[in-house]
């Protein structure tokens, strides 16, 4: 089988693509195919350690160009797309919310469309926990009603309806995978974790949005891409898989543990500034589905995770310092 890598360039893209070209994650794919437009935050150079392997390929193309899509689907012969191709930064889309709808939701439709014509096996879609909106207590299954409140959120639902709703009127091969944020190695810097860190690297404070008390549960990008893995191989047509992560920390606290890292005082590292508009309190995900059915259980606990990040950012200052211009 051939799989097509939509956002291949980006943050976990790239890290699903080297970790599958590695055989870090094992598989059965004949050739891995990445597609990426390359925006602010495609990364060719994230591709650099697979970019030659053997039935590896890379184009630079836009997921809404039906005309590219069809060439690349056709001349690869793909048999299953795994769909990572997103705005996903939040700030950016109460800003400037078309291009989330452009890329996030016609972008999706294009690609279940080509899918469809050319009789993909397998559709995934990589979708986030923040299109079921927030909830104080407890944590989400998959039948949870959608409540996005950002644009961008709102833009990540809107696709997965058209997913499910080309599932049901084409009896399509879909799913979808909702994850809990992730961290890790090549994140681009705009993100919580490596912002904190890139600022404290340059003697910068942190900005916390608020009071810091919003909850977020983290996994790392590994074991969620292990998860898509596992979902796209054995995953149940039509069917939705959360993918919780290890621990639910308030912001500030990772904050903490991130200036503890640097040997840094709070007081002087920490710069409370106007929160978020429409920011929502906690995120959280149950799992149940993925762990019970296809034993999707994460591996990499959040202080182990969050140090070799650290580490990484440190060591690769030539990477991330470029982009702080974008």
């Amino acid at each position: 089988m051939n799989l097509l890598i939509t956002g291949g360039a980006g943050f976990i893209g790239s890290r699903f693509a080297e970790m599958l070209v590695t055989d870090s994650i094992p598989h059965s794919y004949s050739s891995i195919t990445v597609v990426d437009k390359l925006t602010y935050s495609g990364n060719l150079a994230n591709l650099d350690s697979v970019i030659s392997a053997p039935r590896f390929k890379f184009i630079q193309a836009d997921i809404c160009d039906n005309e590219a899509m069809t060439h690349i689907f056709g001349d690869s012969k793909i048999d299953v797309v795994a769909n990572f191709a997103a705005e996903s930064h939040v700030d950016r889309s109460i800003e400037s919310s078309f291009e989330f709808l452009q890329t996030n939701v016609m972008g999706t439709q294009n690609l279940l469309d080509v899918s469809r014509k050319f009789g993909v096996n397998r559709y995934l879609q990589i979708s986030t926990d923040e299109v079921y909106g927030a909830i104080p207590e407890g944590s989400w299954d998959e039948d949870e009603p959608l409540q996005p409140n950002s644009p961008y959120s709102a833009s990540k639902a809107g696709a997965d309806l058209l997913v499910l709703a080309y599932g049901k009127t084409h009896g399509m091969n879909i799913g979808i995978t909702r994850c809990c944020n992730n961290y890790g190695l090549r994140q681009f810097p705009e993100k919580l974790i490596p912002l904190f860190v890139s600022n404290l690297i340059d003697g910068k404070q942190v900005p916390i949005y608020g009071d810091g008390k919003q909850i977020r549960e983290w996994i790392h990008v590994d074991d969620h891409c292990r998860a898509v893995a596992k979902v796209l191989a054995d995953g149940v047509a039509g069917e939705i898989y959360n993918i919780a992560g290890t621990d639910e920390l308030e912001n500030i606290e990772v904050a903490r543990q991130i200036i503890a890292h640097f040997g840094k005082s709070e007081s002087e590292s920490v710069k409370f500034v106007s929160d978020r508009k429409g920011h929502d309190i906690r995120y959280s995900l149950t799992g149940n589905k993925a762990r019970m059915d296809l034993e999707i259980e994460p591996t990499i606990n959040f202080e182990t995770g969050l140090r070799d990040t650290i580490k990484w950012y440190l060591s690769n200052e030539k990477w991330w310092r470029p982009l702080l211009k974008k």
